[in-house]
């Protein structure tokens, strides 16, 4: 992998992490259709690294006052509702969580198919919209529930199927559930944090007992340029994301999906 390539795959990841557009449908294209070589497991934690300091770095006033809540919480011995939102995260990155270690197997060997990630990209892109137009939008954060929480963090776990789209399912569970668009996001972003740090800690352990060389310069390359666009993706996605909708996304997707299905399957 040279210096472009590097580049241009921290540039995607950064810019497919959070919008609902799924990375893993736009990270096949390189290697399939430009015959790029694979960016190996030190470039996928770097990468994994710097949405997480993006994700951190955006929420970092939310991530503050659920660590103080937390604190609070344990002096005080009750739930304030800082706490309340920390425990939802918990609460709905655990399906994930089991959805990995259950059915890693059938996802790695059976599901990373190209035809699965253009189905994904398509019909998941369809239910977003549908999900954005049909849902209330009146519910805030502060209104989310166990109940809520679980269903989101269910979505989350099909999100395991590549093409879906982790913010995407977990945005278009929100809003089915009648959750305003900003707050479906915020929910999804918050959300990101436990995933992502727990999927750059199971890289960081494959890349240790791999032994593999590092090039530490693309490592580099791949943390700030994926964090600045991921940042950069948060900031614009949650301003323009009133004015325009899911519909923007959903043609995307459905753009994309056919491109996919044109060129593999």
């Amino acid at each position: 992998m040279d210096n472009f390539q590097a580049l241009m795959l921290a540039l995607i990841q950064g810019l497919t992490e959070f919008l609902p557009i799924s990375s893993s449908a736009h990270l096949i294209l390189p290697s399939q259709v430009l015959g790029w070589p694979d960016q190996g497991l030190a470039f996928d934690v770097a990468v994994h690294l710097g949405t997480l300091l993006a994700v951190l770095v955006y929420y970092r006033r939310d991530v503050w006052a659920m660590t103080r809540g937390a604190g609070q919480g344990l002096v005080e011995r009750r739930v304030n509702p800082d706490l309340r939102l920390g425990l939802l995260v918990v609460l709905a990155t655990i399906p994930a969580v089991a959805a990995g270690f259950l059915l890693k197997d059938l996802i790695e060997n059976e599901l990373r198919s190209a035809a699965v990630i253009a189905t994904t990209t398509v019909v998941f892109g369809v239910a977003l919209w549908l999900a954005d137009i049909w849902g209330a939008r009146r519910r805030g954060v502060d209104q989310l529930g166990v109940g809520s929480a679980l269903l989101i963090g269910v979505a989350q776990a099909v999100a395991l199927i590549p093409g879906t789209s982790r913010s995407g399912i977990t945005i278009t569970a929100a809003l089915a559930l009648g959750f305003r668009r900003e707050d479906a996001a915020r929910f999804s972003f918050l959300l990101s944090i436990p995933v992502i740090l727990g999927a750059g800690l199971l890289k960081t352990k494959d890349l240790l007992e791999s032994r593999v060389p590092v090039d530490w310069m693309h490592m580099a390359l791949g943390v700030v340029v994926s964090a600045v666009t991921a940042y950069l993706t948060i900031l614009f996605f949650l301003r323009l994301l009133d004015r325009i909708g899911m519909l923007p996304f959903m043609l995307y997707r459905l753009l994309l999906g056919a491109v996919l299905f044109l060129w593999f399957v």
